[in-house]
């Protein structure tokens, strides 16, 4: 690859099993878009850069426990090696992450960033988990799907990569689209209707079929905000702090007076009077 035919987004996986990828990245249009150049991939095979006869990428962890822990001398060889790939391909090395349960949740927020870098490393971890001497030597950042453990660093790759992808210039029909997506404005995505206007007796909402486009708008916000306040009370929260304070208009001062304050005298009732 030369400098002048450098692609939007370059990510090289690093994984004990290659053949998963492009896997569904290869169809619809993340593939598309693959073949176009848009984005390249490059997948390295962890196994390759042992040196025993066994190939062995792990051993067991010190201070006892079950599992085994994949070693960092490997581990260290694959990434630098990446490095040194990407270098000759004339891109600049950008993060790389290693895609594990204790990391940052990945959100829209840290995929636009990624999609704006030109290069990523993804680091695909297996059994219990890598030595933690390689997240800090070659600073790791470390980032996982939500609450819940697979069996590997593959399916969270690709569902990072897909999402991505489909960022990045050209590589989603109508741009629009993207910017009325589910966590874009921080909310969830508001219903969709289509044909046929009724359908097992249920019609699609009128104001959908005004042509008034100011008030569908409004109505998709509401809808929204709705189905976010219900839904993922700390998706509103944050947006609800997100979103810029009511401006207040000052009033102007009145000026005061030049004359003395006129007093008027009212009975009390006791004789006496008030000034009021």
């Amino acid at each position: 690859m030369t400098e002048s035919h450098v692609p939007f987004w370059h990510v090289t996986v690093l994984t004990l099993f290659p053949e998963m990828f492009p896997g569904p990245l290869g169809f619809s249009l993340a593939g598309k878009a693959l073949e176009k150049g848009t984005w390249t991939l490059e997948k390295l095979d962890i196994r390759s850069f042992t040196r025993d006869k066994h190939r062995s990428v792990d051993d067991t962890p010190f201070g006892g426990g079950p599992g085994m822990v994949m070693r960092p001398d490997v581990l260290d060889a694959a990434i630098r090696d990446a490095k040194a790939r990407q270098e000759a391909a004339g891109l600049k090395p950008g993060r790389i992450v290693y895609l594990s349960p204790r990391g940052r949740v990945l959100d829209q927020a840290l995929v636009r960033e990624i999609a704006s870098e030109g290069t990523l490393t993804l680091l695909c971890g297996r059994y219990e988990g890598i030595d933690e001497r390689v997240i800090e030597e070659h600073r790791l950042e470390e980032v996982s799907l939500g609450d819940f453990v697979l069996s590997g660093g593959e399916p969270a790759a690709l569902c990072l990569i897909d999402a991505v992808v489909r960022l990045l210039p050209g590589v989603m029909g109508n741009v629009e689209t993207a910017g009325e997506e589910s966590f874009e404005r921080g909310l969830l995505e508001y219903p969709h209707y289509t044909r046929p206007p009724v359908w097992n007796g249920r019609a699609v909402p009128e104001i959908l079929l005004s042509g008034h486009h100011e008030k569908v708008r409004a109505w998709r916000l509401e809808q929204a905000e709705k189905i976010t306040q219900g839904r993922r009370p700390d998706l509103w929260s944050d947006y609800l702090a997100s979103r810029p304070a009511p401006k207040v208009k000052k009033r102007r001062a009145r000026r005061a007076s030049a004359e003395p304050t006129k007093t008027t005298a009212i009975p009390d009732g006791n004789g006496g009077s008030i000034e009021g």
